[in-house]
């Protein structure tokens, strides 16, 4: 019978059956699976376990990276305000003398129109300096401190107690937390 006409009579019956002719002597046996070779899998084990040991040593090396690169960044940061801070410093610090003149031209302000002008002046440049976060240090009545305060005299003074200051001979000032002058003080005996 040909080939076709035995799968249709096979279809016909139900006889799913492969004829002896076309499967061979050895239809009907299923071959045994071969075993893989132990040394293939000790083999790919250990490419593995190498792998596994270069991928937890480049994650480390990356992290290590990316902390220095953070760092760095913070790093350059703080140095730029930290430059920052110092050239507004250097600056204020060139304008104190005139600050000084004005205020001293103003506890003497005669009657004229023009001592308004001057007090005008003072304040706009009084303005501008604070803007760029200069502060004047606070002394009259305070704790003598010698981070933030110079003594020029120890004078005797009733009903203040003893290292205080009693008077503030020139104005200090502070940028942030840095003092760009210390205040000149008189202070208490």
């Amino acid at each position: 019978m040909s080939n076709k006409k035995e799968k249709t009579r096979r279809a016909e019956t139900g006889d799913e059956s492969v004829p002896e002719a076309v499967a061979g002597p050895a239809a009907g046996v299923i071959p045994e699976a071969a075993p893989e070779p132990a040394p293939a899998l000790d083999e790919l084990q250990k490419q593995l376990a190498e792998c596994q040991s270069q991928a937890a040593e480049f994650k480390d090396g990356w992290q290590r990276s990316l902390a220095d690169f953070t760092n760095y960044k913070r790093r350059t940061d703080q140095e730029r305000v930290q430059m920052y801070q110092n050239a507004v410093g250097d600056i204020a610090k060139r304008y104190l003398p005139i600050m000084d003149d004005l205020e001293r031209a103003l506890q003497n302000k005669p009657a004229d129109p023009w001592a308004g002008g001057i007090e005008l002046i003072y304040r706009k440049l009084q303005g501008i300096l604070e803007a760029e976060g200069l502060q004047r240090i606070e002394a009259e009545g305070r704790v003598f401190d010698p981070s933030l305060h110079e003594a020029i005299s120890q004078e005797p003074a009733e009903g203040v107690g003893s290292g205080a200051v009693i008077g503030v001979v020139q104005q200090g000032y502070m940028l942030g937390e840095r003092v760009i002058r210390p205040a000149l003080v008189r202070v208490a005996q």
